[in-house]
């Protein structure tokens, strides 16, 4: 469980999407032919980090039971899905902030489909994963998410059981989140309570 709780403590640090952050110029550019992917949400190119703009993958660690009573690593379903549609589409991108300090990349990224009915239309990356249940709206602290849109296409996915939701232990990431951070908060505010009491798992949210 602490490559997961790993990926929450750089969400945490980070503030999920919330990070302050300079306003990026507006430039499209291609997404790089060799990233290197971290998480169904993130990837990076050298030093920069690239972050999709409200989304949240999967957590890795955290697991879903497929209909062979398999069980498999959620947030390596979601890498390998984000991979998928990348390699599929070849969208563009264009940063909205960053965070000069850490190289830290919040995007948008942007494709033009090439073939079938919809040829020419354009797709929002993070609508495409979402609304096929392959990751989910990012929340802020206040539980509220960051771009509605993608709230609705999660509804949609939800109730459509797309995706990770066609398996009914799919553990949603920004539950796990939010209660990292509220956990964080207690401690914060009250100290230590010791390795036997509730806030003891914020403990091994360290790398």
């Amino acid at each position: 469980m602490r490559r997961g709780l790993a990926t929450i403590m750089v969400c945490l640090g980070a503030s999920a999407h919330a990070a302050p952050a300079q306003k990026a110029p507006s430039a499209w550019w291609a997404f790089p032919a060799t990233p290197t992917f971290v998480t169904g949400d993130t990837w990076q190119v050298g030093p920069e980090t690239f972050r999709l703009y409200g989304v949240q993958s999967c957590l890795r660690s955290t697991y879903f039971t497929n209909a062979h009573g398999i069980k498999h690593d959620c947030g390596e379903t979601s890498l390998t899905m984000l991979v998928s549609y990348v390699r599929t589409l070849k969208p563009l991108c264009t940063t909205i902030a960053r965070t000069p300090a850490t190289h830290a990349n919040f995007v948008v990224c942007v494709a033009t489909l090439a073939t079938g009915p919809n040829k020419g239309s354009r797709l929002d990356l993070g609508t495409a994963l979402i609304s096929a249940g392959w990751a989910f709206a990012a929340l802020a602290p206040d539980g509220k998410p960051f771009h509605f849109a993608y709230a609705a296409a999660e509804e949609v996915a939800r109730k459509s059981r797309a995706g990770l939701w066609q398996f009914p232990d799919v553990p949603n990431p920004d539950a796990t989140i939010l209660g990292a951070l509220s956990q964080a908060h207690i401690t914060s505010a009250h100290g230590p309570v010791g390795a036997t009491s509730p806030a003891a798992p914020a403990q091994g949210l360290a790398p």
